[in-house]
């Protein structure tokens, strides 16, 4: 196996774990916003990431009209993930959703205290 393939399997691998880390941060965060903003962010870098680990194989391969395919797909990605993740935050806080604050779990810790 030559550099360049391996090369390009740890680059998809890399991507694979961004993604990975995306999904945990979807479950685990506590508000949309900040699961938005993972999701966004670990998505947008993850898909790239794949899609250039293809993008190597493919030029390894000198098939050039599919590293082109690749090379579009990856400026769309680029532009359209964050544009998009920015739309739907925009319109959380428009319809005003609350976004969660460290203080909003103090004070209802302290509420069930009082109420005890």
């Amino acid at each position: 196996m030559q550099f360049i393939q391996l090369l390009a399997y740890f680059i998809i691998s890399l991507g694979a774990f961004f993604l990975l880390v995306g999904s945990i941060g979807l479950l685990r965060l506590p508000d949309f916003y900040s699961r938005a903003h993972a999701q966004g962010k670990a998505d947008t870098l993850g898909i790239m990431l794949i899609i250039l680990g293809l993008l190597i194989v493919e030029l390894s391969h000198g098939l050039l009209i599919n590293s082109a395919k690749l090379l579009i797909i990856i400026a769309f990605i680029a532009l359209t993930n964050p544009t998009a993740t920015n739309a739907l935050l925009k319109a959380a806080f428009h319809f005003r959703l609350i976004p969660w604050f460290k203080n909003d779990q103090e004070t209802k810790k302290a509420t069930k205290r009082e109420k005890q």
